[in-house]
């Protein structure tokens, strides 16, 4: 496909330092068309002395009417190598001028346009097998593809062409082979809109999937460190729900084992920050030692529940530490004053990735003093040579316990210490330089972390981490709509903008589900409720089943697709499935049920054929086929009871079980929750109803008889 060869292979190394090629500074050079816009990272590009246009009418107009080619660039603010190309091309003025007098030159956010993402990146991936970001695309005037890569280098090394021969190619083969390109951009998008429909499979919806997709993630585990595949290894959170799930269905030990050895390994890896909590994107060697140090709220968020569940199935302590660690970190670092969550931060600090993060000998021992420091420097891997570019990244090769042995120190004493020593190193780190933050706020990365605060609220007894997951959907269904109501899709600077996509809507209603089980406040399940609305509305498949990641009114770009695979979020059409199927068991809507078994249909050759991409729709068919438990709670006079009662509802794993608490201070329904009928708190005592397959237990008053119904 395609009809440019280019030599370009994947880059190979990481730069030690990023040096600026461009021979004026940014003061000295007038904005370009990015100056106006709110998107941190197009801002980055505003005084770049490429003629950047933003996505949008103008410049495919300027293209038509110029008869020039698009160079389409994509990226986002947390990405060290779009910083990279930043620097070694688009600030290269002789790089720029090539740029200028032969394309019009587009930048896009991805997180602000994922639906151009999606599109563009299938585009890549088509041309050569594998994408990535920043993501550089060529189109026609019609916005048709025709070649693509990823990052390119300012000039040929270890086999890459650089970005100057490449724009010359480019620019030559539109000017001579013009028909050629045009012929082979048309064939691509055909291919692209097949790729927009998931493939037909008729087979059953049965438990062999969830088999059949536990004995293939058995085939790519790591049995030494833990995750899947070897370097880079992603964080696979999806996938670890999948183990949790078959576990919990079979009690098969092996998937609880490979839970466990991949969730130490990470928690006590690079990729893990030791001192301020929080996951890194993805690690660069196996052992999950050297991440890839930008952080995103949508890893935090599913890793944070992933925690959650771990520490229900297995009440190890350290598991419920790690989750709290994780929202700490967002809560600390990643909230707006308003209530919403951040999207990212960054890699890189002072032009190098990883500064504000590495630590040298010298520098702990000048915090902690010699005795000290050499403890820390046992626990956590910090040698004079350094494990990373002669500096450490703080890790735990071994386990605490262990070392603490070693030490002739009880667990508890060495646990102390050690606290009191992160607590005066990260005083210290907060004095650096930090990464820059990309502070938009996203409606679907928002509805997971609403989520997992909203489940580790419950789950730790943190009343504020439910505080804040109701502040946080305060915000967004407040702030992040158009005067007609629609929901809206990112908001910055005091403006939201851009209709919101599938799974903006779907992972705000599974987050505001979840925030109802965690409250029992009614506002949370009615907005839920009408925003399912809105959302089959909009983006349902009537004929073929499953969602469209646009509306039927968005922006029609060259395909309309289909989000069926999961990648660092999981897919729309499995969130709207997992969304729909809690909610339609909650407030009784037979239809949602049956919209949300036909997106789990569609994905039938996904979970077959590829089922490490499709962990959520797995974790949607696992509720599907599973009895449903259906638990209210109903307080009676005594808050501290009802407290104790929804305890022990959310203290074991149990991924098919609905949850109504019913507060004696619940504000009125819009409509009467056939759930809670009949269902009243009994002589002033906490009541608790457990239902099964439209069968009901007598209610139960006694706490004990509670913990003694919910596990059998």
């Amino acid at each position: 496909m395609g009809t440019l060869h280019i030599q370009n292979r994947p880059r190979q190394g990481r730069p030690q330092r990023i040096q600026k090629m461009s021979d004026a500074s940014h003061s000295e050079r007038r904005p370009n068309r990015l100056a106006s816009e709110t998107s941190p990272y197009l801002l980055q590009h505003a005084h770049n002395p490429v003629d950047w246009f933003p996505w949008g009418p103008e410049a495919f107009e300027k293209a038509r009417t110029e008869q020039k080619p698009i160079f389409l660039s994509v990226g986002y603010s947390a990405c060290h190598w779009c910083h990279v190309m930043e620097r070694e091309s688009f600030e290269n003025s002789q790089t720029a001028a090539l740029m200028n007098a032969h394309f019009i030159n587009v930048k896009v956010d991805r997180e602000e346009r994922p639906d151009v993402d999606q599109v563009y990146m299938a585009a890549v991936q088509a041309l050569n097998g594998q994408g990535g970001w920043p993501m550089s695309v060529f189109l026609t005037p019609e916005l048709r593809p025709f070649f693509g890569g990823t990052y390119f280098p300012p000039a040929d090394r270890m086999g890459m062409s650089g970005f100057p021969r490449v724009l010359n190619a480019v620019a030559d083969a539109w000017k001579n082979r013009r028909d050629q390109i045009v012929a082979g951009a048309d064939q691509l998008t055909q291919q692209l809109s097949q790729l927009g429909e998931t493939p037909a499979d008729d087979g059953p919806i049965s438990l062999e999937l969830l088999d059949n997709a536990f004995r293939k993630l058995t085939q790519i585990f790591d049995p030494h460190d833990g995750g899947f595949g070897d370097a880079p290894k992603f964080l696979h959170p999806m996938d670890i729900q999948v183990l949790l799930r078959h576990h919990a269905r079979t009690r098969d030990p092996r998937a609880l084992a490979m839970v466990r050895l991949t969730l130490d390994k990470m928690a006590r890896g690079g990729i893990y920050d030791q001192l301020g909590g929080g996951f890194a994107r993805y690690s660069t060697d196996a052992r999950w030692l050297v991440p890839h140090f930008e952080k995103m709220l949508y890893d935090n968020a599913l890793l944070a529940k992933v925690y959650l569940e771990a520490y229900q199935v297995t009440h190890d302590p350290q598991y419920g530490r790690v989750a709290a660690e994780t929202m700490d970190y967002v809560l600390t670092r990643m909230t707006d004053p308003e209530g919403g969550f951040y999207a990212t931060e960054d890699a890189d600090s002072e032009g190098e990735e990883g500064k504000y993060y590495v630590w040298t000998s010298d520098e702990i021992t000048a915090v902690l003093g010699p005795e000290r420091a050499g403890v820390f420097f046992r626990v956590y891997d910090v040698t004079p040579g350094g494990n990373w570019e002669h500096k450490s990244i703080l890790n735990l090769p071994r386990p605490v316990a262990d070392v603490a042995i070693d030490l002739a120190m009880t667990e508890r004493e060495l646990e102390t210490q050690l606290a009191s020593d992160r607590a005066k190193l990260l005083e210290v780190r907060s004095r650096r330089i930090p990464p820059g933050k990309d502070t938009k706020i996203l409606v679907a990365w928002n509805g997971l972390m609403i989520a997992a605060l909203a489940y580790g609220g419950q789950i730790l007894g943190r009343p504020d981490y439910l505080a804040a997951a109701s502040k946080a959907a305060g915000f967004l269904l407040a702030k992040l709509r158009d005067p007609s109501g629609r929901l809206l899709h990112v908001y910055k600077d005091g403006r939201a903008a851009i209709p919101a996509f599938l799974d903006d809507h779907a992972c705000l209603i599974d987050g505001l589900v979840r925030l109802f089980e965690a409250t029992g406040e009614p506002r949370w399940l009615q907005e839920a409720s009408g925003l399912a609305d809105d959302l089959i509305r909009r983006f349902h498949d009537a004929s073929a089943g499953g969602f469209y990641f646009t509306a039927e009114d968005q922006e029609r770009l060259i395909i309309r697709s289909k989000d069926a695979t999961d990648n660092a979020t999981p897919a729309g059409n499995a969130m709207a499935a997992t969304a729909l199927l809690r909610l339609a068991t909650l407030i009784s809507r037979r239809e949602f049920e049956e919209i949300a078994m036909g997106a789990i249909r569609s994905a039938r050759a996904i979970m077959t054929r590829y089922p490490s991409a499709a962990g959520q729709t797995l974790v949607a068919l696992d509720y599907s086929l599973g009895t449903v438990q259906e638990v209210v709670v109903c307080e009676g006079k005594d808050p501290a009871e009802f407290q104790s009662h929804l305890a022990e509802v959310f203290r074991g794993f149990y991924p098919r079980r609905v949850v109504a608490p019913v507060p004696a201070s619940s504000g009125p329904w819009k409509e009467p929750l056939l759930l809670l009928q009949g269902r009243l708190a009994r002589n002033g005592q906490t009541t608790t109803y457990i239902c099964e397959n439209q069968n009901c237990r007598a209610p139960i008053t006694d706490l004990s008889e509670v913990r003694e119904a919910l596990t059998h």
